[in-house]
């Protein structure tokens, strides 16, 4: 599928390209969620996950196991970090390596202090990237002695994880998103993308879980106070992804595997987490899907498929996948 024909993508904008950092300043840390005590998650569950801040001030993400796991992008500070995974009863020693899916500065702003802090960690990234975020960003060469090289459709194991790398369209370096297999179930990452590719429409089409992102409302955008330019880059087939988008491909290519949807990188000025949340939901409920909001309680929990935005400044819950 040419992208130019594809219908996952907006509607036909003059595109100015320039080099641009989806990045804001750090926000007062938050504390998170209400967590999930670990006695209360069923031990042999295949696989949690847990965000600790989703935007442009900061992505980082972990999925895996009590035992071992991935973190998805370094954006948000360490300590915050490691200190949920604490309080939900997940150990440093047990996450044992990084992907990146690009190299802004919301993506891997912290990643060489967590190599650092923890020293047994490994960052997996293509060299190309790995090259971009060393031109790009004031970060220690050393990084290098850290990084394992990927490459794109080439699948590669951390721990019991299958990861495969595919293309996705922004303006970072190399940008990918994630194809993550553990016992026969996939977690797919597509974030930050102008217009879904090809190769993210395959994975995240066979996705039992889904974190896509949904960045913004056409009509906020249109009607903000963004500068021309910058809305054109937004909306530009190297920049972000609307909701209506979002909502038109989980909606086209649902099926009753699909179990969890994760709305992230919602705009801070550009969108809501309940209109990104609304978007989604009724293109689902037109095709008679349940949908619930992935609160887990007893009247939700039991519906076809669980939608959540995941805040941008603080953790989400403890999911068990």
């Amino acid at each position: 599928m040419n992208h130019k024909n594809s219908k996952y993508r907006h509607q036909a904008n003059e595109y100015i390209q320039f080099d641009f950092d989806d990045t804001e300043p750090s926000p007062t840390t938050q504390p998170a969620s209400d967590p999930v005590p670990a006695a209360a998650c069923d031990q042999a569950a295949d696989c949690l996950f847990m965000s600790f801040g989703s935007g442009s001030s900061g992505n980082c993400a972990y999925l895996g196991t009590f035992d071992s796991g991935v973190l998805i992008d370094a954006g948000v500070d360490v300590d915050h970090v490691f200190d949920d995974l604490r309080l939900n009863g997940i150990f440093p020693n047990a996450v044992k390596g990084i992907i990146l899916t690009h190299d802004h500065q919301d993506h891997v702003r912290y990643v060489y202090s967590y190599l650092r802090k923890h020293k047994h960690l490994r960052v997996y990234c293509t060299p190309k990237l790995l090259n971009g975020l060393l031109r790009r960003h004031n970060i220690s060469r050393r990084l290098r002695e850290y990084h394992e090289p990927i490459y794109k459709e080439i699948p590669f194991k951390i721990a019991a994880f299958t990861i495969t790398a595919f293309e996705t369209s922004h303006d970072g370096t190399d940008n990918m998103g994630f194809n993550i297999e553990l016992q026969g179930r996939r977690f797919v990452v597509a974030t930050d993308m102008g217009y879904i590719t090809p190769r993210a429409e395959y994975y995240m089409s066979e996705a039992h879980n889904l974190m896509i992102e949904s960045n913004y409302d056409c009509n906020m955008l249109n009607n903000g106070t963004y500068p021309e330019y910058l809305k054109s880059r937004v909306r530009g087939e190297r920049g972000h992804l609307d909701n209506a988008v979002a909502a038109q491909f989980v909606a086209e290519h649902y099926h009753k595997d699909l179990k969890h949807v994760f709305l992230c990188h919602l705009s801070n000025d550009n969108n809501r987490p309940e209109i990104a949340f609304h978007a989604m939901a009724t293109a689902l409920q037109q095709r008679g899907v349940t949908v619930g909001d992935g609160s887990n309680t007893p009247s939700q929990r039991d519906l076809d498929v669980q939608v959540y935005a995941l805040p941008r400044f603080q953790s989400s819950p403890l999911f068990v996948l």
